[in-house]
């Protein structure tokens, strides 16, 4: 590895797009590097295991435990993810050193035959989040929401071959597989609030590598990474896991920050939504009124799980 820097991401396609476009940046700002940069696919339990819910086989860091893992070992020296697929409290000894600007975090409906959701009867919808679930139940009470797993292009194909009337992507994924032209319609942020840190690119490294955090440190987005931290630190106050039902979206407007949230509560009957701003300079504490109060709103509608 002394003549190498190992990038560790998914096998997917997407996951590989995206440890290209970290490298790409890193060679970009980092001219001075005169190691090899190379990527390494990592087989990861949430990618494996394809017949059961997420929250069966142990939650959504799947997608990230066994890379993680590498990291700790030294096998990888840098560690991509979405971060979305990342959970909210930092593994010991590790870091996110860089958070790539931020895509596009808006949801999509995309579909092969159909056009529009609203005036949809009886459609057979696929989804692997409960949140986008009862929004779409929100939205439209005549959609049939249906589970599906797998990767952003086979779930792309049960559309093709109508297993699936449409299904709810997100955009920033489409766009990097160039896959945009399946996209119907972009839903509106009011009624499909993102999940906490859609859009995002995560570059984790080790807390001790100096040389490695040095360089990720020149390609960190500063904008999306207080708009992450504020994200996360929303999720950290609720406690929540791959089974909660809960968007956040955090902008940024000239010198003040919006946190937009919106939870369900466990059997997805009722719905608490918030709204707060904040100071640039200080997204934690942003994140951590607006899980308070969306908390309060709740009550024992939902139950805090960590």
């Amino acid at each position: 590895m002394d003549n190498k820097i190992i990038i560790g991401t998914r096998g997917s396609k997407l996951s590989s797009a995206y440890a290209e476009k970290v490298k790409k940046l890193i060679l970009d700002t980092n001219t001075d590097i005169n190691k090899e940069i190379v990527i390494q696919s990592i087989k990861t339990s949430g990618d494996m295991i394809q017949n059961k819910r997420i929250s069966e086989i142990g939650g959504k860091n799947l997608f990230c435990k066994e890379i993680e893992d590498n990291l700790l070992r030294k096998k990888i020296d840098i560690a991509v993810h979405s971060l979305k697929d990342m959970d909210s409290l930092e593994t010991k000894g590790l870091i996110i050193k860089a958070y790539i600007k931020r895509n596009d975090p808006r949801e999509s409906f995309v579909s092969k035959k159909l056009s529009k959701l609203p005036n949809l009867v009886n459609a057979k919808i696929g989804s692997s989040s409960r949140r986008r679930e009862l929004q779409l139940k929100l939205f439209n009470k005549n959609i049939n929401v249906e589970y599906i797993r797998g990767n952003v292009d086979t779930r792309i194909k049960k559309v093709e071959n109508g297993d699936f009337d449409g299904l709810i992507l997100a955009i920033a994924g489409l766009k990097t597989l160039k896959l945009e032209n399946y996209i119907k319609e972009i839903l509106s942020e009011k009624d499909f609030i993102p999940t906490a840190g859609q859009g995002v690119i995560a570059a984790q490294c080790r807390q001790n590598d100096d040389y490695i955090k040095k360089i990720l440190e020149k390609i960190n987005h500063k904008d999306t990474e207080i708009c992450a931290i504020a994200e996360r630190n929303f999720l950290k106050v609720l406690g929540g896991d791959c089974d909660t039902a809960v968007g956040c979206l955090t902008t940024i407007s000239k010198e003040s920050l919006e946190l937009r949230a919106q939870l369900f509560s466990d059997d997805g009957k009722k719905v608490f939504t918030v709204t707060k701003s904040g100071k640039l300079d200080n997204p934690i504490l942003l994140g951590k009124i607006a899980g308070e109060e969306i908390l309060k709103k709740s009550g024992n509608y939902f139950k805090k799980k960590k």
